[in-house]
């Protein structure tokens, strides 16, 4: 089927946007593809479409959970067939997905990195008649990156599973150095590069120096219009700034990582219905939320490099209307900013410390732990062994890279179930325990599939139709489980930390001096970079697209620097008429043209504006078609 009606049948759009076409076509013939598209600039269509055009499976590879399960549930609303498998899913689990793929119709299937290094998942690849594999947010296999993720560096070994099969990369963001890291990290062989412009015409930016942020804040919200995100970096700072727009007649709701399932769906559900105007975010939000109407992004504070900034404020506008993207900034920022640069980089025995700690918290053993996933409260740990959150977050991500373990911050299992015994054997126990017949009849009707694999369920849906209190229902499916009739795993939002090797002496813990140093110039490059940006007066846009490696950019014209400038000019320009003006003046009398045609700068409707406000001003006078002093 042609791409163009594939597009048309599943996705109801009868064109592609500016670049997918030549995107789609450069992986249908072959070729490995890096395509640099901007936040909301659809990229999934890129890999979605021509795996869909060519026989067999398509393997996705994303860091972002919450953003593959959300593509997953799209594909098969649309009819596709498509499975996730992430961190915290058990072995049989596991097994059962990849089965699927192997002998079922999957044409998608979504893997976390991590999932590269397991060897039942690179085992079953084998076998898999694989098509494409696209590398979604592909700045993550660059050290140089904003967002470096370790396990992404063995896709190139995942590659040999399948040589022959092209690999499409994508990123909303990257500089030329990241572009070249991507192309030889992935073994490209045929490479194409699609780039479109980092250029947002319709958006303008804004850096302002105010002390009294709060007000500055009402100041954008009341002054445009439409709905808007402002971001912050903790939650505490969501649940306060959003009870303060609240209190100041702005709508406004709060989101982060710690929120129940229910609840950030409600709230994100609300935002996208325009029930409420303001979300109050982490960067937990946005990845992967199509709302093309967002007026204003406002962040609070400074993001830590320009690629993550670029790409949060790239949220407003996506419908090419006018959108403002502002930063509030305080000289004192400067501080706390290069504050967060010591966090990040521990010293090598605070590291080898963090590791002991952990692997205490969690109760492993020594030579125990390998390939097992472990729920991680961070917030509850550091407070136990008394760390700073940032420095265990900055600590686990550098023994992260030496493949101790692999950590998904933004994990989010919904609670699921399987069942273990077969349609007869279910029946029997039925009859046999009449009490849970309701109940098993009811997961039955609402869950489809359930005996071939696992299946995603809701406890208060089950709650409704049975008419049972949640917790009810949460019992009694942990004691069919306890009686080996289904698998039940409850949900989860917590932070996932799996152990890639067992436990070892914390003495026998290497740390790489090499790769920790690289890093901190690396992160020191990218901080010196945002500074620069909110405290340079050079035009925004021209900063942003030189920092991308865009050739001559021009002044936006429409930036805060840019708009002073612009009033700048026009204040000298009012004064050099208004000297011409009564310089000649001073020779005598003159009429209209020839008092036109005597002040040389600016245009005509700029002089008759001068004239009318001198002369409401009474500083020059007219009598019988002659002014005069």
């Amino acid at each position: 089927m042609a791409t163009k009606a594939i597009l048309k049948q599943f996705w109801g759009y009868d064109d592609f946007r500016p670049l997918q076409s030549e995107i789609i076509n450069s992986v249908l013939s072959g070729a490995d593809t890096l395509a640099l598209l901007p936040t909301g600039g659809g990229k999934s269509i890129c890999f979605q479409v021509p795996a869909m055009a060519k026989e067999g499976i398509c393997i996705v590879i994303s860091p972002l959970i919450a953003l593959m399960k959300d593509q997953v549930e799209n594909l098969r609303n649309r009819g596709i067939n498509a499975i996730a498998i992430v961190s915290g899913m058990g072995k049989r689990e596991i097994d059962i997905a990849l089965d699927n793929c192997v002998y079922g119709d999957v044409k998608f299937l979504y893997l976390s990195p991590e999932r590269l290094l397991s060897p039942l998942v690179r085992e079953r690849v084998k076998y898999m008649k694989v098509n494409l594999l696209a590398v979604d947010e592909a700045h993550c296999i660059s050290q140089w990156g904003y967002d470096f993720r370790p396990p992404y560096l063995h896709i190139t070994d995942f590659r040999d599973l399948h040589p022959e099969v092209p690999v499409l990369a994508l990123t909303a963001s990257a500089t030329a150095r990241v572009q070249a890291d991507i192309i030889e990290k992935l073994n490209f062989k045929k490479a194409a590069v699609f780039k479109k412009s980092f250029e947002r015409k319709n958006l303008s930016y804004a850096v302002i120096n105010q002390e009294n942020k709060l007000q500055k804040l009402l100041d954008v919200c009341n002054g445009v219009k439409g709905s808007g995100i402002l971001y912050v970096r903790t939650r505490k700072d969501t649940v306060e700034l959003a009870k303060y727009l609240n209190q100041n007649k702005i709508a406004a709701q709060y989101y982060h990582a710690g929120l129940g399932l229910d609840e950030r769906a409600a709230k994100q559900e609300a935002w996208l219905k325009d029930q409420v105007r303001v979300m109050v975010a982490t960067n937990a939000f946005g990845m992967g939320i199509d709302k093309p109407n967002v007026r204003f992004v406002v962040h609070y504070e400074l993001p830590e490099s320009l690629e993550a900034y670029y790409q949060e404020a790239g949220r407003a506008g996506r419908d090419e209307q006018k959108a403002y993207a502002v930063l509030l900034y305080q000289k004192r920022d400067r501080l706390s900013f290069e504050k967060r640069f010591e966090q990040n980089f521990p010293p090598a025995a605070d590291i080898k410390k963090i590791y002991h700690f952990i692997c205490n918290y969690l109760q492993i053993p020594f030579e125990a732990g390998e390939d097992t996933t472990y729920e991680f409260n961070l917030a509850d740990f550091c407070t136990q062994f008394n760390l700073d959150a940032i420095t265990a977050i900055s600590a686990i991500k550098f023994l992260e890279h030496d493949e101790y373990f692999a950590l998904n911050e933004n994990a989010l299992m919904l609670s699921r179930l399987k069942f273990l015994i077969g349609g007869e054997d279910l029946y029997r126990f039925q009859v046999e325990n009449f009490r849970f017949d309701s109940f098993i009849k009811s997961v039955l009707r609402s869950y489809g599939g359930a005996f071939d694999q696992f299946v995603n369920i809701k406890e208060a849906d089950l709650a409704n139709r049975n008419r049972m209190a949640k917790k009810t229902v949460v019992e009694v499916l942990e004691e069919l489980d306890s009686l080996g009739v289904i698998s039940y795993q409850a949900q989860t939002n917590q932070p996932l930390l799996t152990f890639l090797k067992a436990r070892i002496p914390t003495e026998n813990l290497m740390v790489n001096h090499k790769y920790l140093e690289e890093r901190k110039q690396n992160y020191l490059h990218k901080m010196t970079a945002m500074l620069a940006f909110a405290e340079r007066e050079i035009c925004r846009n021209v900063q942003l697209l030189n920092y991308f490696d865009e050739e001559n950019p021009k002044k936006c014209g429409v930036c805060d620097v840019c708009l002073a400038e612009r009033r700048a000019q026009q204040q000298n320009l009012e004064q050099l008429m208004h000297d011409e003006l009564i310089a000649f003046l001073k020779n005598g009398p003159a009429d209209l043209k020839t008092l036109l045609s005597n002040i040389k700068h600016g245009g005509e409707k700029d002089k008759i504006a001068l004239i009318r406000t001198l002369l409401d001003a009474g500083a020059i006078q007219k009598e019988n078609l002659h002014y005069s002093l």
